[in-house]
């Protein structure tokens, strides 16, 4: 049976996109060194437990160290809450919900720029997060170019992880994606200190001039900070989008219920997020000896939540690889759960809204392009197109 994973070439290790199931809920990779989490209630079941199941796992990953400080992913109670706590205020329900005005004129001005055909990703689907991340953040949108290269790099390699032997190409690729989060976060560092120096009041300025137990954060901590929030503020939703079209053009009975109806239209983008979930994996490191699904963990194992194959786990979802824009409940963990909920969620949901409404206002007749299919990020780890050429 070929399946739209393999029409579209996604990565053969995502094999929940291929209707296959895993022969264990939770299973050990001895190759790799590390712990697979599939089921839904075992994923949701670590991620309630941040005391068992640290986010700290670059302790286990030696290159990455240096970009834990501040770094809100990769932090654990009490340090976690009191960092996230800074910058909530941001992604408040009524701070989101004002600026949709904002997002719609984006979404505006970007499609001004198409004729008769658009490639989403780089026409609207990858700046209008971005610069909206941008703004909010106080860099310059117009760095966009730069951002992507960075990001991309971060992203590029099609192999597994591996806490073991590693090939000489993923080490290769290691070296080159924390090349590029140095450069990033050099830009960021500079940004940094002129805030330092002339004070802002966007939330680079503001978390400049944060205290946490009475001292002010570290340049370090703001520019890992910033990094997570323009690297997370628009991969999502840049996937999001893309893959949300996608599936309707794939689905055209789906397609017509949402353009009779736009009221769907935010059931659609759920079922999109857990049809094809963008972060496919979330990481875990665990602080003592656990049992998880009848499997012993010893203390400091790395797990990795495949939140993307519990989004098709059927002890939850009813035909799990039907993509059914009705589907209720649909208690889908696309941006995953417990204390590390995403922060940004609120403001993606709202882009994916606006930006599809818009897109359908004005080209009805969209539709993929026959002759120029659509090419899916190489990772294992996420799912989402790329490149998405429509025909309008």
């Amino acid at each position: 049976m070929t399946t739209l994973a393999d029409t579209w070439g996604i990565n053969k290790a995502q094999f929940w996109l291929r209707g296959l199931r895993p022969e264990r809920t939770v299973e050990h990779d001895s190759a790799a060194g590390f712990w697979n989490v599939y089921g839904y209630p075992e994923v949701l079941e670590v991620l309630s437990d941040p005391a068992t199941f640290s986010s700290n796992t670059q302790r286990l990953v030696p290159e990455a160290a240096g970009f834990q400080e501040g770094n809100l992913v990769r932090m654990d109670p009490p340090q976690h809450h009191k960092l996230r706590k800074l910058v909530s205020h941001a992604f408040t329900p009524k701070v989101v919900a004002n600026l949709e005005p904002r997002i719609a004129a984006l979404t505006g001005e970007l499609l001004d720029a198409v004729n008769d055909r658009t490639e989403l990703v780089a026409d609207l689907a990858y700046p209008l997060p971005v610069i909206v991340i941008a703004e909010l953040l106080g860099v310059p949108s117009s760095d966009r170019g730069l951002f992507k290269q960075w990001v991309d790099a971060m992203f590029a390699n099609s192999n597994r992880f591996s806490l073991k032997e590693r090939s000489k190409e993923q080490e290769e690729y290691l070296a080159k994606a924390m090349e590029q989060v140095r450069q990033l976060t050099d830009y960021l560092g500079e940004h940094v200190r002129e805030r330092r120096r002339a004070p802002r009041e966007d939330l680079l300025g503001k978390l400049v001039a944060a205290e946490v137990d009475g001292a002010r954060l570290t340049d370090a901590e703001v520019v890992n900070f910033g990094m997570v929030l323009l690297v997370a503020g628009h991969i999502t939703t840049t996937m999001l989008l893309g893959n949300t079209v996608l599936c309707l053009d794939a689905h055209p009975e789906q397609f017509a219920k949402v353009r009779a109806d736009r009221s769907l239209v935010p059931a659609t983008i759920e079922e999109s997020l857990r049809y094809f979930s963008p972060f496919a994996a979330l990481s875990r490191v665990t602080n003592r000896e656990v049992e998880l699904a009848g499997a012993q963990i010893p203390a400091d194992e790395l797990l990795l939540l495949w939140i993307a194959a519990a989004n098709r786990d059927p002890r939850q979802f009813t035909d799990p690889d039907v993509f059914d824009i009705e589907r209720d409940p649909n208690p889908q963990i696309g941006f995953g759960r417990g204390i590390h909920f995403c922060l940004g969620a609120p403001l993606a949901r709202l882009e994916g809204r606006v930006a599809l409404n818009i897109l359908l206002d004005r080209f009805p007749n969209l539709r993929t392009d026959p002759a120029n299919g659509p090419e899916f990020m190489p990772s294992p780890n996420m799912t989402g197109v790329r490149k998405l050429p429509l025909l309008l």
